[in-house]
């Protein structure tokens, strides 16, 4: 059976949940782990920056998760509007 449109961004919407708290588990990951302490520049930069990126896109995903989730629990427009054409329902 075929999904609608709705139940697939529910979908969506559940897997970014879970991408989040996979990004979440790198940003708390210590940067410097093992025992040798002497560790380059270079590696710890780019640690940082890969930390930098996964809080980064934790916040796009919610934030577009959020947008989403409005759309869907918004309330359904009354049979009139449906019935128009986009300008007409923009119009208003």
């Amino acid at each position: 059976m075929k999904k609608s449109n709705e139940d697939l961004k529910r979908e969506i919407i559940e897997a970014g949940y879970k991408a989040i708290e996979h990004l979440i588990k790198v940003a708390k990951e210590d940067i410097i782990t093992g025992g040798d302490g002497d560790i380059s520049a270079d590696r710890l930069k780019n640690a940082a920056a890969t930390k930098k990126l996964a809080i980064s896109d934790a916040f796009e995903i919610l934030s577009r998760i959020q947008s989403e989730q409005e759309i869907l629990d918004s309330p359904i427009q009354s049979g009139s509007n449906q019935k128009q054409g986009f300008a007409e329902g923009r119009a208003k």
